[in-house]
């Protein structure tokens, strides 16, 4: 069995963690920290981890042989990097390891970057995308929710070279993405009933997007990425558009996205528009792709649970990979319908 410590077990990423790891046949919950409720027992902070039987700490003991970190960014390098100094493989939830350039980093996040210098060793954790580079890592970087969908709709259109410069990702997201923070427009009455538009001047998840498309294509795109905070808790439902360069047939491009992702276990290509539901508690992405012809438009239709492929299930599906296990180990569950 292999030891591992969650750093801040007490936000939803990382309890997300703990309830995947405690499915997991070879993964054993052995420590587990929380800035506000060190000195607790998990179960009297989440109840539904009640079989969890561990005191939050206010530090990881020394018998971790794997390390999830929870924390947000700048906090999450800071704490991660005696792991990694010390040569225990871990995975960053946060940004902090997700963007290459420092530069880019310290402009779209506003903060010095603590430990620019474990940047390189950094993998992006898209297994669709980085699968051979995940096995070889000791320090994974997990995608961001929002670009986890942008990035698996266009990646084979963009790989191809199907679509124009410019690609719009216009992506709705429940409550849960904004974490357990307590802000007057998280409450019930701000959100319920609602919708609304954020970060319209520029989300950080967009240079994470644009980092990672560009990196499969001969000619640069751009994202132009807009977030929607809608009224329920978990899941992202992502609209992604790519100008086509030439006329092609729909058929032509649905085969094109089956080939691209044949042997990936939790990308579902699907012949109908998915909803989050569809999703919800799973590890799987749907995406339906079709094209608008009265515009010769590329649309991607993405589905995602942002607390599993967007967050904690990326992490178990990562840390199978490095560890060399099963990848879809611990993360067979159907999603929960309704």
């Amino acid at each position: 069995m292999l030891n591992v410590g969650i750093i801040n077990i007490t936000g939803y990423a990382g309890s997300e963690i703990a309830r995947l790891v405690y499915s997991h046949p070879e993964l054993n919950l052995v420590s587990a920290t929380g800035r506000s409720k060190a000195g607790q027992y998990l179960d009297k902070v989440f109840p539904h981890l009640e079989k969890i039987n561990i005191k939050i700490e206010e530090e990881l003991s020394d018998n971790v042989d794997f390390v999830f970190s929870a924390l947000p960014h700048a906090a999450s390098a800071e704490k991660l990097s005696q792991y990694v100094d010390s040569g225990i493989p871990s995975i960053d939830i946060s940004a902090d390891f997700r963007l290459k350039d420092l530069e880019t980093y310290e402009d779209w996040y506003d903060i010095k970057h603590p430990r620019p210098e474990l940047i390189p060793q950094a993998t992006y954790g898209l297994p669709e995308l980085h699968r051979n580079e995940i096995k070889n890592s000791k320090l994974v970087a997990n995608p961001g929710c929002f670009p986890t969908g942008g990035i698996l709709s266009m990646a084979p259109a963009v790989q191809n070279d199907l679509v124009e410069e410019l690609i719009i990702v216009d992506s709705k997201t429940g409550i849960s993405g904004a974490g357990r923070t307590a802000k007057e427009a998280f409450g019930f009455s701000e959100l319920n009933d609602n919708c609304a538009a954020y970060g319209t001047k520029g989300h950080r998840h967009q240079p994470e997007m644009a980092q990672e498309l560009n990196f499969l294509g001969k000619n640069k795109v751009k994202v132009l990425f807009t977030p929607h905070l809608v009224s329920m808790t978990r899941g992202i439902l992502g609209t992604n558009y790519g100008s086509l360069k030439k006329d092609l047939d729909e058929k032509e491009v649905l085969e094109l996205y089956k080939e691209f992702y044949k042997n990936e276990p939790f990308i579902k290509i699907v012949s109908a528009p998915p909803a989050t539901k569809h999703t919800w508690g799973s590890n799987f992405v749907y995406l339906y792709p079709y094209i608008r012809k009265d515009t010769n438009t590329l649309v991607v239709i993405s589905a995602l649970d942002n607390l599993v492929k967007g967050s904690a299930g990326a992490a178990i599906q990562n840390m199978n990979l490095m560890q060399g296990f099963e990848e879809t180990m611990g993360l067979g569950a159907l999603p929960v319908y309704p």
